[in-house]
Parts: structure tokens; C-alpha cells; sequence
């Protein structure tokens, strides 16, 4: 369940040095939320990691709403990008 971080913020930041940016971030949710949906699919009654589960999709989901206030384009291109359902 090793995610490679620093792949996907090559692929998603807005310069060289960004590590933090809005799009970032939303990335590295995407790829662990669908990380443990697979995990959960196996473990049914892991209620821990369900619960971390959930933290991360309304945590991406603050992050979804603050982009979409603050830059609109890049909200939609990251969300085709992704293929998001919003």
C-alpha cells in the first residue's frame, strides 16, 4: 500500500519546487483513497482504517471546495485529470 508521493507531485505541481499546492495534495488523497477502497474491499471489517477512510475523502473535499473558490480552471482540469465525480 506504498504510494509514490513525490511521482505524483511531479506529475500534478504548479512549479519545480512545489510541494504543497491545493492540486498536490488532492492528488496524494486520490491515490490513498483508492489505496484502501481496495484495502477495504479485502478487510470488510478493518473499522479503523474505514474511519481513516472517511477523514481522507472530507479532507480532499475541503480541498476540492477551497480550489474550485480560489481558481476555478484549475479546479476543473484537475478534476478531469483525476476523474473526479463532481
Amino acid at each position: 500500500m506504498k504510494i509514490d508521493k513525490s511521482a505524483i507531485a511531479n506529475e500534478y505541481r504548479r512549479h519545480d519546487r512545489d510541494t504543497g499546492s491545493s492540486e498536490v495534495q488532492i492528488a496524494i488523497l486520490t491515490k490513498e483513497i483508492e489505496a484502501l477502497t481496495e484495502h477495504l474491499k479485502a478487510n470488510k471489517k478493518d473499522h479503523s482504517s474505514r474511519y481513516g477512510l472517511l477523514r481522507k475523502v472530507q479532507n480532499r473535499r475541503n480541498l476540492l471546495n477551497y480550489l474550485k473558490r480560489e481558481n476555478e480552471q484549475s479546479y476543473r482540469e484537475l478534476i478531469k485529470k483525476l476523474g473526479l465525480r463532481r
